[in-house]
Parts: C-alpha cells; structure tokens; sequence
C-alpha cells in the first residue's frame, strides 16, 4: 500500500488523475487501489464531474463501497445523487449494515424505501432493523456483520469456518458463542483459538464471564464501556440475552467524537451551528436566538449596578474593578463546570462521591480567590496612592466570589444531571451570566457596608 506525505500528495493525486482522463484505465486502478481509502477519498475530492462518470464506471461495487464509506454524510449525499438506484444498491450490498443504516437515517423515507426495495432482502431486513432502534442507543450503532459460535463446535471447525466467512465479518478477534435460542454463554479470542488444539470444544476453551451491553443501552455509556475495559468490540445482547450485534471500537472513536462536539455546542451555547458545511446565514440562525437571550440576561447584571447608584457615586472608583471581578467568578465557575461535567460523562463520581467533588470545588475556588486576593492587596495600593482598604474590599469581594462561582460552577450541572437532563446545556456563558449577577452582588454589598472606611 502506498503511503503518501504532504508533499508527494497533491503530486501524485494529479499523476492518478491524468492517467483517469488519459484513459489508462488499467494503470489507474492499480496505482489508485495501492492508496490507502483515506488518501483515494483524497483523490476523488479533487475530481470533477465527467472524471467521476469515468471513475464510477471502471470502479467495481465493492471498491466503490469503501470508498463511500470514508466520506462524510454531506460528500455521501453528493455522490449518490450521481449513482442510479440499482448502483447504489449494489453499492450497500458490500458495505456494513450499520454504515447503510446511518446514511439512510438521514435520507426522506421516500428515498430510504427506494433504495431498500433495490437491496437483497437480507441485506435490508438488517438495515431496518437498526434503523428502527431509537437514536444513540447500542442498537442504532452496532454491526450485525459478526460471527457466531456454538459451545460444541470444535477449534479445527472453527477455524475453517472462519477462512471462509471472516471476509464479511465486521470483527473476528473476539468471536461470541451462543445456545440453539441465540442467548450469548461466553467469548473466545481469536488467540485462544489459535493456540487450542484442534479437536478442543469451543466450550472448552471461551471465557463464560461475558461483559455485555443492552441493546437499548445509551449509545455513551456503551464507549465508555469499551473505554473502560479496553474491548476491541462489546456484545449488544436483547432483554433476554439473545446476541444481537456488536459495537466495535471505530465506532466509539465516532461516538467519543460525536459526544465531544455535542458538549462543545452546549458550552459554547452554538448547538447545530458547529458543522463547517453550513452557511454562514444558518450559523447566524441557529446562534442569534442564544446571544439575544444572554443579552437580556446581562440587563439584570446592569439592574443590579444600577442599585447600587449610590455607592457609585461616592466612590466611582469601584466601577474600575467591575470588568475583573465578573471576568475571574465567570472563569473559575466555568472551569468548575468544565471538571464535573466531565467527571460525569467518564463517571468519575460514581467512585469517588459527588460530595466530595464539590468540596473539592469549593476548597479549589477558595484557594484560588486567596491567591488573587493577596495579589489585588499588593497592587491596588501601589497603583492608586496607597489605597490599602479599596484593596482589601476588592480582594475579600473577589475570595468570595471565587469560592461560591466554583459551587455554583459545580452543582448546577449535578442538578440538571438529577433531573436526567445532558448537563451540558448548563452552557458556559449561562453560568458566567448567573455568576455574574452574584459576584456583582457581593461585591457592592460589601463595598456599601465598608464605604465609611474609603
């Protein structure tokens, strides 16, 4: 396999794409299918339309379908618009049915049953079924392209069997072994079996103590699972144990991947404006809606300042340290919000006690307000003639601050956890507003007891 750099990439996809409009079709798809899928998906980017006619009709089913399977769902879309029914059939036949079904899911049912009518039966049944599995779950993602054992099967059997059928499987270094009702009893590595003896039972040498997920289980704890245990693939089994499929490790990195982006959009208050193939009218759309809500929250903060229009008067001095004072509680809760809400996406508190990760939080908000606070000691006075008390009452404002953002930061998130909510909507710039309204209050309200002293 060919194994191409930055540099000799863009050279040698122009080399493959003359020999396609020169003709040489032979040569062609023997340097093309030397690429590894991800550098051929490369190469077809950069093809226009009348090479892509040409390619499609030199290219066979089966290498086509690798090649589909590597693109992104906008490019899948694209690309099938060019094929006709029958082709695309054709197409999916050699592909897994999990990759089918998450393209499909996301076709009008029209288009989706078309395309299912032109597949072979078996191949569609599959595909419905996953298709009919809720959104996110271990059902939606799993594979059914796996192998099954059955305990009396004997290891030379076995292994002939897998010569012939490993080629269509999605996994074969764990192989399951079921009963005559389909219910998983146990798992054999592909190692064990080839270090058995060949008259040995497949009962004789799997593993009974199976770690499995259910088939309705969310699609997360499932990758963490896997994460967990190191699995190269997890068994998706029904209410009655029966073996249904397998979540395989690709598909976790793609669940990792999916979750993270989710997590993003809910900090960042930028949910379904994250994708990079929309315009910049529907990014605007999506987005405006969230930053004129936080505006009129921030009107509550300005209500707040507006209270104390007395204090201000007398000392306008503190309106300086608004900026900074808002800024540190909106960091430190949302750091605090960042470490639970990751703590319960991995199940850090499971083992460790929600109530010792908030005391944690607190103890680390308060540290933090200490250390800023002897630092505002120190630099207040030397910046504004020696003003040790507006130093003091900036420095204790901004402690307590620190120290209720963490909990705030901390148990907002668990809330909406409890109430079995993602506690990533308890977005970054929610929080940072909420916390803002609190550490304004504080601190004016330590300024108005304190204001004889200044």
């Amino acid at each position: 396999m060919v194994k191409l750099n930055e540099e000799t990439r863009a050279a040698y996809s122009q080399y493959l794409l003359d020999l396609l409009q020169d003709g040489e079709d032979t040569v062609f798809r023997s340097k093309f299918l030397d690429l590894h899928p991800v550098d051929q998906v490369e190469v077809v980017h950069q093809m226009k339309e009348e090479d892509r006619t040409r390619f499609y009709a030199i290219m066979t089913s089966a290498e086509l379908a690798d090649i589909f399977e590597e693109l992104e769902l906008e490019e899948q879309k694209d690309m099938a618009l060019e094929w006709e029914n029958g082709n695309m059939s054709d197409v999916f036949h050699h592909m897994n049915a999990d990759d089918v079904a998450d393209f499909l899911g996301e076709l009008e049912e029209e288009e989706r049953e078309n395309i299912l009518t032109g597949m072979e039966d078996e191949d569609a049944e599959d595909v419905k079924e996953l298709l009919a599995y809720e959104e996110e779950t271990a059902g939606a993602i799993m594979t059914k392209e796996l192998i099954h054992l059955h305990e009396a099967e004997k290891v030379g059997d076995v292994l002939g069997r897998l010569r012939e059928e490993a080629p269509d499987a999605e996994m074969i270094y764990y192989l399951y072994v079921v009963d005559e009702s389909e219910k998983l009893t146990g798992v054999v590595s592909l190692r064990d079996l080839m270090v058995a003896s060949l008259d040995e039972k497949v009962g004789d040498v799997m593993s009974r103590r199976v770690v499995s997920v259910h088939v309705n289980d969310d699609q997360e704890n499932v990758a963490q699972l896997i994460q967990k245990y190191d699995f190269l693939a997890a068994p998706v089994v029904s209410a009655h144990n029966q073996l249904l499929g397998i979540v395989t490790v690709d598909d976790v990195i793609d669940v990792f991947e999916e979750e993270a982006t989710e997590d993003l959009a809910e900090f960042s208050t930028t949910r379904g404006a994250t994708d990079a193939n929309i315009s910049a009218f529907q990014a605007a759309r999506k987005r405006t809606p969230w930053i004129i809500l936080l505006m009129f929250f921030g009107m509550i903060t300005a209500g707040i300042i507006g209270q104390f229009e007395e204090t201000l008067e007398q000392v306008v001095l503190l309106s300086a340290f608004i900026p900074m004072l808002m800024g540190s509680a909106g960091n430190v809760g949302t750091q605090s919000l960042a470490v639970v809400v990751r703590g319960l996406a991995l199940g850090n508190f499971e083992r460790k006690g929600l109530f010792r990760a908030l005391v944690r939080e607190f103890g680390t908000g308060l540290m933090i307000g200490i250390a800023c606070a002897l630092a505002l000691l120190a630099m207040i006075p030397l910046f504004y003639d020696g003003n040790l008390f507006l130093g003091f009452i900036v420095g204790f404002s901004i402690f307590i601050s620190l120290g209720i953002a963490a909990v705030i930061g901390s148990i907002v998130p668990l809330i909406i956890n409890q109430l079995n909510l993602d506690p990533a909507i308890a977005s970054g710039p929610f929080i940072t507003t909420f916390i803002d309204v609190v550490s304004i209050t504080i601190y004016f309200s330590i300024a108005t007891m304190l204001l004889q002293f200044l």
